[in-house]
């Protein structure tokens, strides 16, 4: 059948589905908006407050502003739970992604207006927004390929490309226009790019007919909702057992924890006890050995997700702080915004991300290792080998009293070599591993699991304020070598209980598909 004949969402572009470009343009602009935002947002906290200035701040301190980075960064990734259940309960992913896209726009638009209550509303949209979009858009990538499907590892590595420039576009062009025309139009352009996006996936429509759409009955009586996981569990006196004891530690956090924060922490533990519940009950559900072994991976796989991002993610927080405060950032007489710093490591994704790809995918067709979980452990030890380069910088500025640019270049290239090895695989990693029933589920927990990395690293970096950074920065670099290594030690037997999920994976092209049309 010829290119010209093929149905819409049969075509390929480049050896891959075109609707895989359509979800890269529309994450593309996504991640404009959300990193462009996210850059200026520890700044615009800190900036300090200057009556009718377009450069005034909130003048928060530094305590302050990672405190609510973190619960900002962690909420808009655990959202993903109500995001992905939706989805696969009620709307289909596409139309989830759709409504992702309309909040995140209005979202982005609220935080343009230049009042304290404009602020929290549009942090609220933009939560709401990503909690809708990012787990979907994802389940739908991993739709555009067959199972073991060899392409599917390289398909999400060009998703992944988008997603970096995305960020990287904004880190330069909203970076400078915060930087001579103020904080709030910097946001507005982040705004303007979520529209762009939006307008990119409607237009996109067509390539992704077989994707993504609105769970049938057939389907949705073979699933189990959330409310019977949970009328099951309590019949379930083990696991009803470790939720009470889960449930009665959180409420007496939320009385006893000393800080401002004690019951937003309190609530944050009865979710992630309400979570545990669901997980529990989600493992005595599934069919077969087969089934709850690779469950078990999937869980190992997560706590390898929440300390790679509760590391990594100082990039936002901590090390854009730094960048601000202890960098000399002046070259051949000009002094660097601060938020273009945050390019660097989309810039890195953009130069090695397919060849880091194309790197594993030679090395496993040739017989030697290079599973998933061997490649995320290989990620979290690169990446923490990056905490070096801040270790010599904080060394650095407490002889001169700064330090200099090249430290946190650095630093983001094995940020970035390690994002690499673990990001996009462990996306791909869940859609091979997570039982069919539960995908969009499954997906939102993993967003989640990336949300509370990004809280630990709040936490982290407000540690920074006590510790100082070079206790913080080094103490990072040996958790996570230790943690990579320990996995990489264990991989054997992690390996027996994927049963086989990564072997005999070809490439599969359009011609070799069924010629099936899903529910338009």
């Amino acid at each position: 059948m010829s290119a010209v004949t093929k149905p819409a969402h049969k075509r390929e572009l480049f050896g891959h589905p075109v609707g895989l470009y359509v979800l890269f343009f529309t994450e593309m602009w996504e991640r404009f908006s959300y990193y462009g935002m996210r850059a200026l947002l520890t700044l615009y906290m800190t900036a300090e407050t200057l009556k009718s200035d377009p450069q005034s701040g909130l003048g928060w301190t530094t305590t302050e502003a990672l405190a609510l980075y973190g619960w900002y960064t962690m909420l808009v990734y655990v959202m993903s739970i109500p995001g992905g259940f939706l989805a696969d309960r009620y709307l289909g992913q596409k139309k989830a992604v759709t409504i992702g896209a309309v909040l995140l726009t209005i979202g982005h638009g609220v935080l343009a207006i230049d009042y304290l209550w404009a602020y929290y509303t549009g942090l609220g949209f933009v939560i709401l927004g990503v909690g809708m979009l990012k787990p979907n858009i994802s389940t739908m990538v991993g739709g555009l390929y067959k199972q073991n499907d060899i392409r599917r590892d390289k398909g999400f590595s060009i998703f992944y490309v988008g997603i970096n420039l995305g960020s990287f576009l904004a880190s330069i062009t909203v970076g400078i226009v915060a930087a001579v025309y103020g904080w709030h139009y910097g946001f507005g352009l982040a705004g303007i790019g979520m529209f762009v996006g939006l307008l990119v996936y409607l237009y996109g429509q067509r390539f992704l007919v077989h994707v993504g759409n609105q769970p049938t009955m057939e389907e949705k009586a073979s699933d189990i909702s959330l409310g019977q996981l949970f009328s099951q569990l309590l019949k379930s006196p083990l696991q009803l057992t470790v939720v009470g004891v889960l449930m009665a530690y959180s409420i007496y956090a939320g009385f006893t924890y000393d800080g401002p924060d004690n019951w937003g922490y309190g609530m944050l533990f009865i979710f992630l006890s309400l979570i545990t519940g669901m997980m529990m009950m989600i493992y005595k559900n599934l069919n077969g050995q087969v089934e709850k072994d690779r469950y078990v991976v999937l869980l190992i796989s997560l706590l390898m997700v929440i300390v790679f991002w509760g590391s990594f993610e100082q990039m936002g927080g901590l090390m854009n702080l730094y960048a601000q405060e202890k960098t000399n950032r002046m070259f051949m007489g000009w002094e660097v915004p601060a938020a273009w710093f945050q390019a660097a490591n989309a810039g890195f994704i953009i130069l090695f991300a397919v060849a880091v790809a194309n790197f594993w995918a030679r090395r496993k067709l040739k017989g030697k290792e290079a599973t998933s979980l061997f490649k995320m452990a290989t990620g979290v030890i690169i990446m923490g080998v990056g905490f070096v380069y801040m270790v010599f910088a904080s060394l650095q500025y407490e002889s001169s009293g700064s330090s200099a640019m090249y430290w946190l270049v650095l630093t983001y290239l094995f940020h970035t070599i390690g994002e690499l090895c673990l990001s996009p695989v462990s996306l791909s990693f869940f859609t091979k591993l997570a039982p069919a029933r539960y995908m969009a589920l499954m997906m939102g927990v993993y967003w989640a699991a990336t949300g509370l990395g990004n809280k630990v690293a709040g936490i982290v970096g407000e540690s920074s304020v006590q510790a100082g950074e070079l206790k913080v920065f080094g103490g990072l670099f040996i958790f996570a070598v230790l943690f990579g290594t320990l996995v990489l030690f264990l991989l054997k037997p992690l390996k027996r209980l994927t049963h086989g999920a990564e072997d005999n994976e070809t490439e599969i092209s359009a011609e070799d598909e069924v010629e099936t049309i899903e529910r338009g």
